[in-house]
């Protein structure tokens, strides 16, 4: 049993599906995913996770094992536990498109289906499109920061968990990272694998010469060598005095890396040392705590910096952990539904995403819809999946990665920046206000 379980969920979920069941509460049901306010540090956010989400789908069912379990637990009868056991899921999906960039209030995913159905998959959907979204959002900073550089993901080791961190990878993938370090997601996502050496490596060889050395004859086509494990002016001179008989063999050093230590600094006396030398087509690569604010630093230092490694920062989305988020009911039995708590009010019935362009084909402005309404703006969401089945294959992660950057290119200037812009407008269509007040007054 792994994290593919249908138990990986909330108890709640279950106790409400067998209520439901226990009282005829079949109907079909809609259920929205949304984020109720954007981070502080944060002008946009990227969805993500729509892929993953779609094979939970198509791959939910209970296995003899988890029903036994669950019956074991006395929370349930025998009749729900025998309605769960040809439990599959039927209903529909409309999403944003994986990589669109989105704002407050608006759903990047509707779940249309009987009422329990729908209740059952809330938990694991959260956790599938609130990661992603969140690690995505905080990639496409990193790119926004150092568009020009190299950007490669080195969070695995310190991610929450191994999923986590293989989907962190997919995630900084979509908005912009060039690659990761994590070789699983090289095969399973198709994503640029790099890394050469650890400190360990060097330290492992009774001199930095020979490490260098050693893994040159090893990886003659991967030549990126650590240099700051003793002091990193040492190392570089040291790559320079090797280079030449590596050069006789036909092994060129591609680069170097720092890790540690004044990375404006040393990369400035490291690349100005390498010149010097006649090697001036070895690059250097940069690690050690990145996040933007690191990385516009960095570049407003005119860090002779060709590439950057980045792990904790990215991988915990250090400044925003997490997002405020929610899968809330929109509609049962055909009836707008809302939610009025304070501070958590939502909007009624299946909606639809409208975003507008002004005459230079930048964004403008969105609009929040009922989907049984049509404007003139652009929709966002689109069907996925119909009774169970999908109808609308997911694009390769290149071409959502195509697609993020050319949203890029059509976001408000403002917006590009790592500091907090003026909030994107999102309006609320006169449709939508009307069935909120409709739903208030039959609230009892």
């Amino acid at each position: 049993m792994g994290i593919e379980s249908p138990l990986l969920t909330d108890l709640y979920q279950l106790t409400m599906m067998q209520a439901y069941l226990d009282h005829g509460m079949q109907d079909t049901a809609a259920f929205e995913f949304f984020v109720r306010r954007l981070p502080n540090e944060r002008n946009v956010l990227v969805a993500a996770g729509l892929e993953q989400v779609i094979e939970y789908l198509q791959e939910l069912h209970f296995s003899s094992e988890e029903l036994a379990y669950l019956g074991s637990t006395g929370f349930f009868h025998e009749r729900f536990l025998e309605y769960l056991q040809g439990l599959r899921f039927t209903g529909d999906v409309d999403a944003m498109a994986e990589g669109t960039l989105f704002f407050a209030d608006e759903p990047i995913i509707r779940i249309t289906a009987p009422l329990p159905l729908a209740q059952l998959v809330e938990t694991r959907i959260i956790n599938l499109l609130q990661f992603q979204t969140m690690i995505a959002s905080k990639a496409l900073r990193m790119q926004l920061a150092a568009p020009e550089k190299l950007l490669v993901d080195f969070g695995l080791r310190r991610s929450h968990g191994a999923e986590a961190g293989l989907l962190a990878a997919r995630a900084g993938y979509i908005a912009g990272l060039h690659g990761t370090a994590t070789v699983l997601a090289g095969m399973r996502f198709d994503i640029p694998i790099y890394g050469t050496m650890a400190h360990s490596y060097i330290q492992a060889h009774q001199s930095e010469q020979d490490a260098f050395r050693n893994f040159a004859n090893s990886h003659p086509d991967n030549v990126v060598l650590l240099i700051d494990t003793y002091d990193t002016l040492q190392g570089i001179q040291r790559v320079i005095e090797l280079a030449p008989a590596l050069a006789k063999q036909g092994i060129a050093v591609k680069g170097v890396r720092i890790d540690s230590g004044d990375l404006a600094l040393l990369s400035k006396q490291v690349r100005r040392a390498l010149d010097d030398s006649g090697l001036d087509k070895v690059k250097i690569m940069a690690s050690n705590s990145l996040d933007e604010y690191a990385l516009r630093q960095l570049e407003q230092q005119n860090a002779p910096i060709d590439g950057y490694g980045i792990g904790t920062r990215l991988i915990t989305s250090s400044d925003a952990p997490y997002l405020d988020c929610a899968y809330k009911m929109v509609e049962y039995k055909g009836q707008g539904k809302r939610k009025k708590s304070a501070s958590k009010t939502t909007w009624p019935g299946r909606k639809q995403v409208y975003r507008y362009y002004d005459e230079d084909g930048f964004m403008q402005t969105d609009t929040l819809d009922l989907d049984t309404e049509s404007q003139s703006g652009k929709p966002l969401l689109a069907p996925v999946m119909r009774q169970g089945k999908v109808v609308e294959q997911q694009p390769e992660l290149t071409e959502i990665r195509d697609y993020v950057s050319k949203q890029i290119s059509t976001m408000p200037k403002d917006m590009l920046a790592l500091d907090k812009s003026t909030a994107y407008p999102v309006c609320v269509a006169e449709n939508l206000q009307r069935l909120a007040a409709q739903v208030d007054q039959e609230i009892v």
